[in-house]
Formats: C-alpha cells, sequence, structure tokens
C-alpha cells in the first residue's frame, strides 16, 4: 500500500534529518517505526502525509508511492482525500468544540451526512467512553479520552492508512493497553492499514506485523515483529532484558550501544 524510497529531508535548507529512510507497509497491516527522541519518526510521517512543507521542510531525494501513485509532490489536504490520516502527537483537539463537533470536523472529506452519522456510530461502538461525553467541550476531557477523539476524528476520514505518532505517550499503562487492543480490532475487522511510531517497543511489537527501527534518521534494522522481539540487541535496549531474561537497570539501557552488526 505504502513505499517509502530512500527519501531525505531538510529543514530550513540545511538542517538534514532524514538520511535514506525507506519502509514498506502492506495492505491490511500493522506496521510500527521504534525509535529513541530525535531518531526522525515522526518527520517520516509528517513526509508520508505531506505535513512536513508546512514546517519548513522538504524531501529533497527519494519519494512515496501509495497504491501505486507517487504523492511526496503533493499537498497534505490532498493526500488525506487519497486515504492517508496522521494522528499527531500530543492529543491535538479542539478544545472549545464538543466531542461531536471534533467528530465532524474530521469528516471533511465526506461529503454524504448518512455516512457520517454511520461513521460516528462505529466509532463509539469501538470508543463507548466517548458515547458519555458527545456534549463536553474537548477541552475538559481526560488525557485518555483526549487520545481515544483524536484517533476516532482521524478514523472519521475514512482512512485506507492511518498513521499514529505515540498514541501511548502521558497514559496510564491500563489504558494505553485498552488503546492498543481498539487498534489491533480496527484493523482485523475494519480491515484499517496502520503505521504505528511508538516508543513502547513491547506493546507496539505485540500487535504489529512488521517492524522498523530508527536511529540518527535512517533505517537500522527491519523485520518481522516476532523477529524484532526476539532480536537480542532489541530485547536489551528497547525492552530492558538481557539475553538470560534478567532486567537491566535504566543507567545500563540508556548507555547501550548497539551490535555493529546492525549497520548496512
Amino acid at each position: 500500500m505504502l513505499t517509502v524510497n530512500n527519501i531525505e529531508v531538510i529543514y530550513d535548507n540545511i538542517i538534514l534529518v532524514l538520511k535514506g529512510v525507506y519502509l514498506h507497509v502492506p495492505e491490511g497491516k500493522i506496521v510500527t517505526l521504534l525509535g529513541s527522541n530525535g531518531a526522525g519518526k515522526s518527520t517520516t510521517l509528517k513526509s508520508i502525509s505531506g505535513v512536513v512543507k508546512t514546517e519548513r521542510g522538504q524531501i529533497t531525494r527519494g519519494s512515496v508511492e501509495f497504491m501505486g501513485q507517487r504523492i511526496d509532490r503533493y499537498d497534505a489536504a490532498k493526500i488525506v482525500k487519497l486515504g492517508i490520516a496522521q494522528v499527531f502527537e500530543g492529543r491535538r483537539v479542539f478544545e472549545h468544540l464538543t466531542v461531536r463537533e471534533n467528530l465532524l470536523a474530521g469528516a471533511h472529506t465526506v461529503g454524504n451526512l448518512k455516512t457520517v452519522n454511520e461513521d460516528i456510530e462505529r466509532v463509539y461502538h469501538y470508543f463507548p467512553r466517548l458515547t458519555e461525553r458527545l456534549k463536553v467541550e474537548a477541552g475538559y476531557l481526560s488525557g485518555g479520552e483526549q487520545q481515544m477523539l483524536v484517533i476516532s476524528r482521524g478514523l472519521m476520514s475514512r482512512p485506507k492508512l492511518l498513521m499514529l505518532d505515540e498514541p501511548s505517550l502521558g497514559l496510564a499503562p491500563l489504558l494505553v493497553e485498552e488503546i492498543f487492543e481498539i487498534l489491533r480490532r480496527l484493523n482485523k475487522e475494519q480491515g484499517v492499514t496502520i503505521l504505528l511510531v511508538e516508543q513502547n517497543a513491547n506493546l507496539a511489537l505485540n500487535i504489529a506485523d512488521d517492524g522498523y527501527v530508527m536511529e540518527n534518521g535512517k533505517i537500522v534494522l527491519s523485520g518481522t515483529g516476532k523477529e524484532l522481539r526476539e532480536n537480542a540487541d532489541i530485547r536489551e535496549f528497547y525492552l530492558g532484558l538481557s539475553d538470560v531474561g534478567g532486567k537491566k537497570s535504566y543507567r545500563d539501557v540508556k548507555h547501550y550501544r548497539r551490535r555493529k552488526r546492525w549497520l548496512s
């Protein structure tokens, strides 16, 4: 469905952020992009969705293809209409609009009111908490409810590909598990293809079919979700587990240096 072909991205015509990033997202699958802060994960999503152009960034090399069509030269509005929706990091709701109004805002590409109402009911099925908060302004929702709302708002555009940037950020562990289970159900039951950027490697790899690891603007490792879960480097650096299963301290993990065989 989606192919990112060795893209380079520069900000302000001088700062090289992405250095030949490649990835493939098959239709109907969940693909996760792992990496530490500053690795280039968010920039990768913004390059796919076209938003990078609004932040003084540009793709200077490579290409992005969606459903066989090159899209890296399109603006963000056209890319949304093609079927790509991005849920940004930080739970960016329209604070002074109600839950229902936020959902309606997400349906701006859908012209049929009956279809919009059907989609709202479908959202309520997956996120029943929102049904209790329909007339509440989004700024008064809890962090978890806001995360559910921004995912729901993304779904209202009927995307073929849903991209999520750090959906677990700042949420309680039980709530994070609930949201990830809903994402898994959306993929299996609705056929929504998902590209997931996440620092919680354990949860992400548990639901992902495939995964990529980024460091310093480059892809340094890729494989199936199962392969990455069993990879000694991933277990040690991202999951904090040694080869014998012992839990390492944060200090040890923080200063871990990847093995040379990661490099291509």
